[in-house]
């Protein structure tokens, strides 16, 4: 696992964007997006929400390929809860899984639960260690 500081969105034509997510739904089935990273990806991507929310509504809150070089990372139960250690830990482990199965050589991932979430990164970072190889880039913002 690589670490940097930058724009995430300046690795957008040459790597996998990670996306922190939640499991939490609307009544319409859009996926509830936060802010930070998931935000920005929702403007730029408006019909992010309503794939992630299929995802959700069929396969419970895991790590998916939502297309267009972006991946959901679960890091709370709902859009009200706090991140969990626990669910970031699985998240990694699944993000794993998926960048061996597609071939991803390049992976961005935000610090999971440390912007918003108010996470320490000292305590995220060793549950990212065992998963993410070099493959993998975590990002924190300028």
């Amino acid at each position: 696992m690589l670490e940097v500081v930058g724009d995430i969105w300046g690795y957008a034509e040459t790597a996998v964007i990670v996306i922190t997510t939640n499991g939490s739904l609307t009544k319409g089935g859009r996926s509830v997006i936060g802010r930070g990273v998931a935000r920005q990806a929702l403007l730029r991507f408006p019909e992010i929400a309503d794939i992630l929310g299929r995802q959700i509504a069929e396969h419970g809150s895991h790590v998916f390929d939502l297309g267009g070089g972006i991946v959901s990372f679960p890091v709370e139960e709902t859009a009200w809860s706090l991140p969990d250690l626990r669910i970031i830990s699985r998240s990694a482990q699944e993000l794993r899984q998926l960048a061996d199965h597609s071939g991803w050589q390049k992976v961005l991932v935000p610090r999971p639960g440390c912007g918003g979430g108010g996470l320490a990164w000292r305590d995220v970072r060793p549950l990212l260690l065992p998963w993410l190889d070099e493959r993998f880039v975590v990002i924190s913002q300028q």
